[in-house]
């Protein structure tokens, strides 16, 4: 045994300073191994097969020719399946969405529902069979198109209230000196994170391994137990590296095929996305339709606000993108209405994308405030400044640390709002119609409950073990940074270990509460560590471990507004002749607390800002009425923002703090999309003078605009 001392008086804070990841070396080298790529004895591979209907059901199977060919091993559908249990509540209570449970029905509900697994020796074989297998259906009259009005939209709850009201809104929008009111929509959205889905089964000793590619081991795993009905000792899943996944490596298909053919054929299966099937089995962001009406008085007091909006989401599944949720934190008005509906299609199941909700919602809700300054005459700046809200508008508690205004004063310094002509339409440069144009952002700030381990060992080495998944955000680094602090030591004496359920317990990277969550968990166990070694203990040859939990400091946190926010700020110019968009430069300034690796927090940030880009200007899936897929459902056909769309942008944050926060960091994973596609939106109405409310901002719709505005 041995006894360390871990503290010296001339340890320097890590929070707050910038580091490289600790494992950048091992990705750049190859070293790093993603969910397809860690090797297996015996590996088998799955191939899923979809439908080629939108609606109806499977008549018959031609499986015998599938199976008779070259290193088939078994074709799984609904009549010799598992059997999978769906009646238990999943994470944060929601009910588990059905598309997970695959092979259960001979019914289709959407185009490229999965209906069968063809298993091979390799995985050309596997697709060629995939392939070759004969599907016949009874097909269905099929509805994919959402509307604003359309006659089966329902209001859903989802991750909250689907309506608040408050006031008396005809009385206020009628007794309004300006009133704007009107329709913005936003397209289907496809993650494509840069590592497709991938995930292999295994069974050995009696238990269950899922080697996966995913956003929380602790999900996954608490899933399959309960889909499988395992004992939850039996069921180990591993994510150790993620190349992204902005919500959508939750639970999915493949996995569960994955599964379920391992424990058929007892050898491990591995079951890989191609880019096409993501599309279908990944999740998306749904379309949006949404009404916003605001009232204000002469000096830009809000009296009305309403914010409605409409998704859609599947026939098997009721998922909601909460987009009118973002006015219930950010504005208050004496009638104060919000509502957020859904609409069943037959489409796949929308799921959680980066900053849901709030990305297209503040799109709405943003430009719907550029207009209402416009009307008023007031600076847009100045008319957001002028109804911050004291509390929350809706819930009535608390904003400890709401520093919006700051990031909208320092921004304005920084991007030389000051010298802005405000009349639109007035500044050239050549060919081009130059306009900048800014909005407001907001995200929340929560924790979830998470455990973790702190070991001691006896060379002066210290292990951090936690469930936590790094998707690409530098939570590693980030977690490294918080143990070297309470224990007072350097980085490079911390060894930090993720993504196995074995752990324990803790939050997903997911609702930008996974670094908050796993930080709070990981400073409570290397500070007790730490006390313990000041007290003289002994540090044993297998070293000294300390456990945390924080359930109960979670709980005992008071309830208040907690969110981060920031001012975004674009620079475009607009060739009405060819309809051509172009961001010239971008800032956005957060308040987000207490930043811990500012290399790896501008990354973060400065990525959400550059798919505000791409939501302006790019991205749409297109769906088509006739056979209810999607046209051109990879990245050829699904256009994103590359290199040459991304001009020059900067990231800045101001300070701010919680008193009753423990922990003090804030999300940051995605208050950086948010209000960004509005900002460019508002900068295209400042160039041209005529307002673009449905995205993307596409050159045939600047051109029709131009047209119109040329015959008014």
């Amino acid at each position: 045994m041995s006894t360390a001392t871990t503290t010296t008086s001339a340890h320097a804070p890590s929070v707050g300073t910038g580091h490289t990841r600790v494992e950048g070396r091992d990705k750049v080298t190859g070293a790093a191994r993603y969910a397809a790529e860690v090797p297996f004895a015996g590996l088998a591979h799955g191939w899923m097969v979809l439908s080629t209907i939108a609606r109806g059901r499977i008549r018959s199977l031609d499986t015998e020719p599938v199976l008779a060919m070259p290193g088939v091993l078994a074709v799984l559908d609904h009549r010799n399946a598992l059997h999978l249990k769906t009646d238990y509540a999943g994470l944060l209570g929601l009910r588990p969405d059905p598309t997970c449970a695959v092979f259960q029905h001979d019914r289709v509900p959407h185009l490229g529902w999965p209906v069968a697994l063809v298993v091979a020796e390799t995985p050309e074989q596997a697709r060629e069979a995939a392939e070759a297998l004969v599907v016949h259906y009874e097909q269905e009259p099929h509805d994919v198109e959402l509307t604003g009005d359309h006659p089966d939209a329902r209001p859903v709850d989802g991750h909250m209230p689907a309506v608040t009201e408050k006031g008396d809104l005809d009385a206020e929008l009628a007794s309004s000196a300006f009133v704007v009111d009107a329709e913005y929509t936003t397209p289907e959205e496809h993650h494509n994170p840069m590592e497709p889905h991938a995930a292999t089964a295994r069974w050995e000793d009696g238990r269950l391994e899922l080697t996966d590619s995913n956003q929380g081991v602790t999900w996954v795993a608490g899933e399959l137990q309960n889909l499988f009905s395992l004992d939850p000792a039996s069921v180990r899943v591993r994510s150790e590296h993620v190349g992204g996944g902005f919500g959508s490596k939750g639970v999915r298909a493949h996995q569960v095929a994955a599964v379920m053919a391992a424990t058929i054929l007892r050898r491990p299966v591995r079951v890989a996305l191609t880019r096409r099937q993501m599309f279908t089995l990944a999740g998306h962001r749904s379309p949006t339709v949404q009404r916003v009406r605001l009232g204000a008085d002469a000096d830009g007091r809000l009296r009305a606000l309403e914010h409605h909006s409409v998704s859609h989401t599947s026939t098997v599944y009721e998922f909601v993108e909460p987009s009118a949720g973002v006015a219930r934190v950010m504005y208050d008005a004496d009638a104060h209405h919000t509502a957020n509906h859904a609409v069943p299609l037959d489409v796949p199941s929308p799921t959680w994308m980066r900053a849901p909700g709030e990305a297209p919602g503040s799109f709405a809700l943003e430009a719907a405030l550029d207009e209402l300054a416009e009307k008023c005459g007031i600076d847009p700046i100045e008319l957001r400044l002028r109804n911050e809200p004291e509390t929350g508008p809706v819930s009535g508690l608390p904003f400890p640390g709401r520093n919006l205004a700051g990031c909208f004063r320092e921004g304005a310094r920084r991007f030389g709002w000051a010298d802005r002509d405000s009349r639109p339409g007035v500044r050239r440069e050549g060919r081009w119609l130059l306009g900048t144009g800014t909005a407001a952002a907001s995200f929340p700030a929560g924790a979830a409950p998470s455990t973790a381990t702190a070991t001691a060992h006896p060379d002066g080495t210290f292990t951090i073990r936690i469930s936590a998944a790094d998707i690409g955000t530098g939570a590693r680094t980030a977690l490294a940074l918080i143990a070297a602090d309470a224990l007072q030591v350097s980085p490079e004496r911390i060894r930090v270990r993720i993504g196995d359920s074995d752990f324990g317990p803790a939050m997903i990277a997911g609702g930008s509460m996974g670094t908050r969550s796993w930080s709070w968990a990981v400073k409570a166990a290397a500070g007790e560590l730490r006390e313990r070694l000041a007290l003289g203990a002994d540090i044993p040859a297998q070293g000294l471990t300390v456990r945390s939990d924080t359930t109960e400091a979670v709980k005992a946190l008071g309830p208040a507004e907690r969110h981060s926010y920031g001012a975004q700020f674009a620079e475009v110019a607009v060739d009405v002749g060819t309809g051509e968009v172009r961001v010239r430069r971008m800032l956005g300034v957060f308040a987000a607390g207490r930043i811990v690796n500012p290399l790896t927090a501008r990354n973060q940030l400065l990525g959400g800002m550059v798919w505000g880009i791409s939501m302006a200007l790019h991205e749409e899936a297109a769906r088509d009425r006739a056979s209810g897929g999607l046209v051109g459902a990879d990245l050829a056909g699904y256009h994103v923002a590359t290199h040459a769309d991304v001009p020059r942008i900067e990231v800045g944050w101001i300070e701010e703090t919680d008193p009753d926060d423990p922990v003090g960091i804030k999300g940051i994973g995605e208050v950086g999309v948010v209000g960004a596609a509005a900002a460019v939106a508002n900068a295209v109405w400042h160039a041209t003078g005529v307002r673009h409310r449905s995205l993307p901002i596409r050159p045939d719709r600047v051109l029709a605009a131009a047209a119109g505005a040329s015959h008014a």
